[in-house]
């Protein structure tokens, strides 16, 4: 999947340098909104730091055979957050998806819409057996998606991780490739 265009206003695609400047205008528009549940968003201080994570992005697409594992999510043509693997074991087929929004891009379905893409090309072209994701307890909207689309709540690691001034639990929710056959399409 280079690009893919979900509908007339949704659309995935690989992320290139051009992408620079936008990309980090929507991190730091969006930082507020994202540290409630991302601390990594507070080591993103300048452009370079941006840069660097972009670089990083499309260098692993050469490591993964060719196969893109991060997309950029548009939005009538505008940069509106990514999703994508954060990590791919390939002995296991199992990929862990990771994604977030910027502030003003929320309520519109549009992550919706991404995550099923997402979990569509992780099954048929990465050809995962199992696609889970970490999601903090407290996360209810985050937690939402995978619920939304066949996932199964299988566990929780307590206190598993420091956000700022509290642990939270992590929520683990995976779907299994024969589970994902059976669902609506």
């Amino acid at each position: 999947m280079i690009s893919h265009m979900i509908d007339q206003e949704v659309s995935l695609r690989l992320f290139t340098e051009d992408d620079e400047e936008e990309f980090h205008q929507l991190i730091m528009n969006s930082k507020e909104h994202l540290k409630t549940w991302i601390t990594w968003i507070d080591t993103v201080h300048s452009q370079e730091d941006t840069n660097e994570s972009l670089t990083l992005r499309i260098a692993l697409l050469a490591e993964n055979g060719g196969y893109p594992m991060w997309f950029a999510i548009l939005y009538n043509g505008r940069m509106a957050g990514t999703i994508g693997f954060n990590e791919v074991d390939k002995t296991n087929r199992a990929g862990e998806i990771g994604y977030w929004l910027g502030n003003e891009f929320q309520g519109k379905g549009i992550m919706s819409k991404s995550f099923k893409a997402v979990i569509d090309y992780g099954f048929q072209q990465l050809k995962l057996n199992r696609i889970e994701a970490f999601i903090a307890a407290g996360n209810e909207r985050s937690r939402a998606l995978p619920e939304k689309f066949g996932f199964k709540e299988e566990g929780r690691i307590r206190q598993a991780e420091w956000l700022y001034d509290h642990y939270e639990d992590q929520i683990i929710y995976g779907l299994l490739a024969e589970d994902w056959k059976e669902l609506p399409k």
